[in-house]
């Protein structure tokens, strides 16, 4: 294991897991194990939280290439060992937020993915990558469920910062790189065009109407947590990770 070559990205973007990936995999208390122990390490690194998010879906019957692309994520994480968050101190508290969704990203079932990330202070604080419960329908449908997703975040975290003492005064900033999903959250006339998404997604149009929460747009090559719902090649993920604040402690100054 210790002569594996590192690799600059943990995942190759090119491949997609389905049902049938070739051989089943023979021991399969390892590659539980090996998974096990990844999906702890997101804790600190979410640069691997998707692809640990596709893995753990073959806990049942792992295949080859599911173990493959496993020893590819101890590649990575071997080329930078001391990679992680960097947290500043910075003269501000305000809360951002940046939502996505990977449309139908799933081969096996099309079920999209959600991706969010939070910053308080100009930190990064919590993240998440995790497959949507039902197939959407459109792009904006699979956009909206995770804006939902990340403006209960935000709402939880503004309580938590008041139990503390702290008070938001200003209006979260969820930024979205969907158009359409951002109109349809501060536009209530536009829902009678869109009664195909659940009522409880609404929830994020009542926080903008409260003014809680500010809906800015941004622009995909700008949407750094593509790295949280798709594989990327090496020079988008490298932008995604810096703009997460990640660095390596090892690194020569």
């Amino acid at each position: 294991m210790l002569g594996c070559k590192p690799v600059d990205i943990p995942m190759d973007p090119h491949q997609k897991f389905g049902i049938d990936d070739g051989s089943p995999l023979t021991n399969v208390h390892q590659y539980r194990s090996l998974i096990g122990k990844l999906i702890y390490l997101t804790v600190t690194r979410p640069d691997i939280s998707f692809v640990m998010g596709v893995l753990s879906q073959f806990m049942q019957t792992p295949q080859k290439a599911h173990w493959d692309a496993a020893i590819r994520i101890l590649r990575y994480l071997k080329s930078a060992p001391g990679k992680g968050l960097i947290y500043r101190l910075n003269r501000h508290m305000d809360l951002v937020a940046y939502s996505d969704a990977d449309w139908a990203g799933s081969a096996s079932d099309r079920w999209s993915t959600t991706g969010y990330c939070t910053f308080v202070g100009g930190n990064l604080v919590s993240w998440r990558s995790k497959k949507q419960t039902t197939v959407a329908r459109s792009s904006v449908e699979a956009e909206y469920r995770a804006m939902t997703h990340t403006t209960a975040e935000l709402m939880w975290l503004r309580s938590l910062l008041l139990e503390m003492g702290l008070l938001v005064s200003k209006p979260m900033k969820m930024f979205c790189d969907n158009q359409v999903a951002i109109y349809i959250a501060s536009n209530p006339v536009y829902h009678e065009r869109t009664k195909h998404i659940e009522v409880n997604y609404h929830f994020v149009r009542d926080a903008v109407m409260k003014k809680l929460v500010e809906t800015p747009f941004v622009s995909s090559s700008g949407q750094l947590v593509d790295v949280l719902t798709k594989s990327l090649f090496a020079p988008n993920f490298c932008m995604c990770c810096n703009k997460l604040i990640m660095d390596d402690l090892y690194a020569p100054a």
